[in-house]
């Protein structure tokens, strides 16, 4: 199981719910490794090498960037804890998309169609745990760009019968101390019956 975190604020409430992923994930001793992309500084930012690399047999130039790609790739399950920014993922997670599922780690180029071939069929399941400043209605009327892009586009390069798990606290900004408490034991709940 690999976890993907990121918030830049270790007393934040999406710290917590990072800490309790891992809690709850590594119950009856299963390995759980994990990616704090905040505290390991990774960097969002592709690089003018890496996209003239991207095409290329070696489309990883960089370790931090190898390491996670190893991560994925012994991975049956994805988690990613964030907050929801401007409807999305932070930039340092979609940078981290972007850099890591690479050709070669979570899809292949047809060489003749040059259409995509799914690379991660070991990846069985896909869990995005998010807090909403928004509410329900105000997210939908968004598109809720990082449920679509976790929960959707990389289940296609997922095994076919991947199966997604959403959990999403709305209204996060005037949430109550009781909600957030709710929220993180619902959280704990789902994520120990993986």
């Amino acid at each position: 199981m690999l976890v993907v975190h990121a918030h830049p604020s270790t007393t934040s409430y999406g710290h917590h719910l990072f800490q309790t992923a891992l809690g709850a994930l590594a119950h009856d001793g299963r390995t759980v490794h994990a990616v704090d992309l905040y505290r390991e500084g990774f960097e969002a930012r592709m690089s003018a090498a890496e996209r003239m690399a991207y095409s290329g047999p070696s489309p990883i130039l960089s370790d931090e960037v190898a390491r996670s790609a190893e991560l994925v790739r012994s991975a049956s399950t994805l988690v990613f804890v964030y907050p929801t920014w401007w409807f999305g993922v932070p930039a340092v997670m979609k940078g981290w998309l972007e850099r890591v599922l690479v050709p070669g780690v979570a899809f292949t180029l047809d060489p003749e169609t040059k259409k995509v071939r799914r690379n991660m069929g070991h990846v069985r399941r896909i869990v995005g745990v998010t807090t909403y400043g928004s509410s329900p209605l105000a997210v939908h009327l968004a598109g809720d760009g990082g449920r679509r892009t976790l929960g959707r586009t990389l289940r296609l390069v997922a095994h076919p019968l991947a199966r997604t798990t959403w959990l999403g606290l709305y209204g996060m900004d005037t949430a109550t101390d009781a909600q957030r408490a709710a929220f993180t034991a619902r959280v704990a709940q789902r994520l120990a019956q993986l």
